[in-house]
């Protein structure tokens, strides 16, 4: 699957950076002069800069189409649950389904070698970006409204924005707060205007559960950066799933044992068959393309779109009816997430403070 995910990714992204940094004729020029080695030292240092980009892109591209695949996926699971099956079901369909393919797919790609203490850190990684998130985010679903989980949800960038201050030594600067600011009403603006969908009972306890399982979130984008830069996409999945079916079996297995699956539709399996092959393969392989490359706060702006992906996808259905909060909506978290990704990262901020150094 990365065989063939990458090289697209790859593309759209080289496609981006080359019409937004240079002329098509120049770029044409660099890579006629790379393929017969005539690269001057200002075209090598060019190329260089365009190669920097292209990857920023691909990173942007990958973690957009993530939350795309998140966003309809949330129309999909709530058919699903707890109707059809119960909500411990179908994470252990979808850990167990994910570790098989990573697993399988892993067979048929270069095989990388993870030391002893990586394997540990990988368990951790699972811990916080799989088990808990997950987990804890169904319980306390189970004991709140859809509502207010979403706007507990909405908390992940300011929360992730924190934390990779205190970790990882990123700057939190007005231009990154405005940002979150801006994105995070650009979502609330969707949530608040469903007010008169039924949404069930606001409960505390279930809304700290749900605050617990978005910084677990926080945590592993900020935590494992460098772990998930080492390592390719499938090497990384295939342990942190492998963990995780282990780690959540305890918690799952009794409503598993209990699910008659014979009874499940064909529709029912093809609903499954998403959450698991695109909710969860296809998505947590595209994940870490974008980690590599983007500060944890970037990325976890690009959470703000799914309540947006959902509301599309209920106007498809005829649910709803497009309207100026849409739009409104879609504005206003595009704008957030080009402030977050404008502003100044930790090594610009260095390099300035070297510079006035140097000057004086």
């Amino acid at each position: 699957m990365e065989k063939y995910v990458l090289p697209l990714l790859y593309g759209l992204g080289w496609t981006s950076s080359c019409v937004s940094s240079f002329s098509l004729v120049r770029t044409a020029e660099l890579i006629f002069n790379f393929q017969l080695k005539k690269f001057s030292i200002e075209e090598m240092i060019t190329f260089a800069n365009i190669l920097m980009q292209q990857k920023k892109y691909i990173g942007h591209i990958a973690i957009l189409m993530a939350n795309i695949i998140f966003g309809l996926n949330t129309p999909v699971s709530r058919s699903l649950i707890p109707t059809t099956i119960s909500p411990y079901t179908l994470t252990f369909l979808r850990m167990s389904g994910a570790m098989l393919l990573f697993w399988t797919v892993s067979l048929f790609v270069k095989r990388e070698h993870v030391p002893y203490k990586d394997i540990f850190l990988l368990l951790l990684a699972s811990v916080f970006g799989l088990v808990l998130n997950q987990i804890l985010f169904i319980v306390g679903l189970s004991m709140t409204s859809p509502i207010d989980a979403s706007i507990v949800i909405t908390l992940l960038p300011i929360i992730s924005m924190f934390l990779a201050a205190i970790i990882i030594k990123e700057p939190v600067t007005f231009k990154k707060v405005l940002g979150v600011l801006i994105g995070g009403s650009g979502a609330l603006l969707l949530i608040f205007s469903h007010g008169n969908i039924q949404t069930g009972n606001s409960n505390m306890t279930g809304n700290l559960v749900i605050l617990t399982s978005v910084v677990s979130y926080a945590l592993y984008l900020s935590l494992f950066k460098r772990l998930i830069s080492s390592y390719s996409p499938v090497t990384i999945m295939k342990w942190m799933f492998l963990f995780a079916i282990i780690l959540s079996t305890p918690f799952c297995y009794k409503d598993v044992i209990h699910t008659d699956f014979s009874l499940l539709t064909t529709n029912a399996c093809l609903r499954i068959g998403y959450v698991v092959a695109f909710a969860t393969f296809i998505a947590y392989i595209l994940i870490p393309v974008g980690q590599k490359v983007m500060r944890p706060t970037t990325i976890s702006m690009y959470n703000y779109l799914q309540p947006i992906i959902a509301s599309f996808v209920a106007i498809a259905l005829e649910l709803d009816k497009f309207g100026l909060k849409q739009l409104l909506s879609g504005i206003l978290v595009f704008i957030g997430v080009y402030f977050v990704t404008r502003s100044k990262s930790r090594a610009q901020v260095e390099a300035e403070k070297t510079k006035n150094i140097s000057n004086q």
